[in-house]
């Protein structure tokens, strides 16, 4: 396994929209098992394969408090049951930084998981919330695309600059 390099905003990159996956095989369970591996050691509760620069509708997550129960969804397709739900969210691509984002409180998900069998969940509070936030990676959109322009800006320019003096 290997720790990938995830990638942080304003990356362009992190905008474009993931292609599904065809099929999946060894290469797909590999990248999963990095995915894995580099959220755990970033540490982070989810990644989607965007972040990664791996650009296929792949995301996975663990929000355990023991950090023991992995999922993985391919090719993830989230229909929302109802209800909302505010709470603070932080992403790898946006490091440093946490806001309140207003998303369903109850989905229902359809993909496929590691070895590309057919997966069904409902899932509800923070599990809901990170497939979510997850699946808007692989459409291109990030947590900030939720908050006003102005603390967007804010979180643009400190991150700019943070990349500046590191570079």
């Amino acid at each position: 396994m290997a720790i990938l390099n995830i990638l942080e905003y304003p990356d362009p990159r992190l905008r474009s929209k993931a292609a599904p996956v065809a099929r999946v095989d060894d290469s797909v369970r590999r990248l999963i098992d990095d995915m894995l591996e580099t959220m755990y050691q970033a540490p982070g509760i989810g990644l989607a394969a965007s972040q990664v620069d791996v650009h296929k509708r792949i995301i996975v997550l663990d929000v355990s408090p023991e950090r023991d129960t992995p999922y993985a969804f391919v090719n993830p397709k989230i229909r929302i049951l109802g209800g909302s739900l505010e709470s603070e969210e932080g992403c790898l691509s946006v490091p440093g930084f946490y806001e309140p984002v207003v998303r369903a409180e109850r989905i229902h998900v359809e993909a496929q998981d590691r070895n590309g069998s057919p997966l069904e969940l409902d899932a509800e509070g923070l599990l809901a919330v990170c497939i979510q936030h997850e699946c808007d990676h692989l459409e291109g959109k990030l947590f900030v695309d939720y908050l006003s322009g102005l603390k967007r800006q804010r979180i643009r320019q400190k991150l700019e600059k943070q990349h500046r003096t590191r570079a």
